[in-house]
């Protein structure tokens, strides 16, 4: 329920986007989130959703956020840095330089390069959204030309994602080892034929379990996140119809 009321909030900011600017949208996305909600429930889909939604409609994404990117100011940072402390998201702890606690001194995409090596969200703004245009996007498209149906290419992006860049809210809250099994434990779901196989389901079950051990510390948020983003980009660029995926299989009346 809260992950609905999070997303009934973000529609009129992110329609705004393009006149707001990054920062403001990411600002203004978690205030209404947390008016809705008493927990952080989107932090960093907001931080990926804000600048693909500032691309204004008829420009291609990965082009118009790159360029948008370059122009981000001191305001954005200050802006994300407040909507950073407003939502308090768990595991950030402290850098030297640029931290969250303190006001920043750069613009948004430069203290976004400091975290890019800890951080997968951070690291799209450094590379200009990479991980989600030349892999998320892909993954996406090939699971739904495979036949996969909606929910299972949902599923096998957040598979090929995690398993290609391991998580880092898992880095975070429990040390880059689970990360890194994590993302071995994902490979292996996908090497064993998922979802055609009884051997992947099982690997998927056990992949499962372990994500929600260790009272659900080993949250893959990071990954999801970045599905979000993947899921946002291939229904605003058209690239998958989501009315023609829903349809039956089958002659059409």
């Amino acid at each position: 329920l809260d992950f609905v009321l999070s997303a009934t909030a973000l529609r009129a900011v992110l329609d705004r986007a393009p006149e707001l600017g990054i920062g403001r949208t990411v600002l203004d996305a978690v205030r209404r989130t947390r008016e809705r909600t008493g927990t952080n429930t989107n932090l960093g889909m907001v931080l990926l959703l804000a600048p693909l939604a500032a691309v204004p409609l008829g420009l291609p994404l990965e082009p118009g956020v790159a360029a948008l990117l370059d122009r981000t100011t001191l305001d954005d940072a200050c802006c994300v840095y407040e909507a950073i402390r407003l939502a308090r998201p768990g595991g950030l702890g402290r850098v030297a330089a640029q931290d969250v606690a303190d006001p920043p001194t750069e613009n948004l995409r430069a203290v976004m390069r400091r975290a890019a090596e800890r951080d997968l969200v951070a690291r799209q703004y450094a590379h200009g959204f990479r991980d989600v245009f030349r892999d998320g996007v892909p993954a996406l498209v090939d699971a739904c030309a495979a036949g996969l149906g909606w929910e299972n290419s949902i599923i096998r992006c957040h598979l090929h994602l995690m398993a290609n860049h391991a998580d880092t809210l898992i880095a975070r809250k429990r040390g880059p080892n689970e990360a890194a099994e994590s993302a071995r434990m994902a490979a292996a779901v996908l090497g064993a034929g998922w979802p055609a196989t009884d051997q992947a389901q099982q690997l998927c079950a056990d992949l499962d379990a372990w994500l929600r051990g260790a009272g659900h510390a080993r949250n893959p948020g990071s990954t999801a996140d970045l599905v979000a983003a993947s899921l946002f980009a291939v229904l605003r660029d058209g690239t998958i119809n989501l009315a023609r995926l829903a349809r039956p299989a089958g002659p059409q009346p």
